[in-house]
């Protein structure tokens, strides 16, 4: 685990949510079951393979010396998550995690949760993708936006700063849609996001109707028993567009599973949508290098005739 040791000798003091070690990327021979992510004022230590507690202590040693350089006098809090392929368990190693936790990217505010669940409120390596629909909504004043699986709403939220006119977003979990409410209002967005806790393949009647849509987001799942997976369920999804899109309308599909590459979205389209025109593929965050970029998320625009 050198790399990993290495890179936190170096590390800033982090003023905004961001990966710093990715080594499931393949790039840190060695190194593969760590990743170290930024929620401020918390570190993230995940392990995607058992880890002893010397590794720990390691890593919490590293930690403590580089903490004291860059922020001295100020507690350490950093976190450990053991995971695997179905379940994760957190542990609070050092200092403590605020009780209402929120985080920055690019100046919009989140609230997350590091001490239960897999997941954190915020999925770090999708920077790019809000990124790109930040652009988009700046460059359509106004624009409807539909947003399937939509989580926490982070979409939501960057394109209704960028100047999106609405976004209604849509997910099955509506403890997840609830925390997407309060991202809004932590973002002072009182107005103009609409909220579903439906099933997306339920719904295709009362999207219709809420349609058209000038951008659709669909990050869903890859592998999530009752809810979605993706060899199965993204042709469902995808043949469903072209009615929901406005003429020039955007969709923008994302896929994260090593198992599945792009040629999988692209064939997918091609059989289900081949109206749509491939557009372009968002570049993934820089923290997130991948020896294969096959294996890594993939983020995918097509465009309506």
């Amino acid at each position: 685990m050198q790399a990993l040791l290495d890179t936190i000798a170096t590390l800033p003091r982090p003023s905004e949510a961001g990966r710093l070690f990715h080594g499931r990327g393949g790039l840190h021979p060695g190194c593969e079951q760590w990743t170290l992510d930024a929620y401020p004022p918390v570190w993230l230590l995940t392990s995607f393979a058992p880890a002893t507690d010397e590794q720990l202590q390691a890593v919490g040693d590293a930690l403590a010396a580089r903490w004291q350089q860059v922020a001295p006098g100020e507690p350490l809090n950093w976190v450990f998550q053991q995971r695997d392929e179905t379940r994760a368990s957190n542990r609070l190693m050092a200092g403590s995690v605020p009780e209402e936790h929120v985080v920055q990217e690019d100046g919009a505010r989140f609230l997350v949760h590091l001490l239960r669940g897999q997941n954190h409120g915020l999925f770090l390596d999708m920077a790019e993708g809000r990124r790109w629909v930040r652009r988009w909504a700046a460059g359509r004043p106004g624009g409807r936006v539909l947003n399937l699986f939509a989580y926490t709403c982070a979409f939501s939220v960057a394109a209704l700063q960028a100047g999106a006119g609405s976004v209604s977003n849509i997910d099955m979990a509506g403890g997840a849609l609830a925390i997407g409410q309060r991202n809004h209002r932590l973002n002072g967005l009182g107005s103009g996001a609409g909220f579903l806790p439906h099933d997306v393949f339920a719904s295709w009647g009362r999207l219709r109707r809420g349609g058209p849509y000038d951008l659709i987001v669909a990050d869903p799942p890859s592998h999530q028993k009752g809810s979605f997976m993706a060899p199965k369920d993204y042709p469902r999804l995808v043949r469903r567009l072209p009615e929901l899109l406005a003429p020039g309308g955007q969709a923008l599909l994302c896929l994260n599973t090593p198992k599945l590459g792009s040629q999988f979205l692209h064939e997918v389209v091609q059989a289900e949508a081949p109206e749509l025109r491939f557009v372009e593929r968002v570049a993934h965050p820089a923290a997130f290098g991948d020896v294969s970029a096959e294996r890594a998320l993939k983020v995918m625009a097509w465009q309506a005739a």
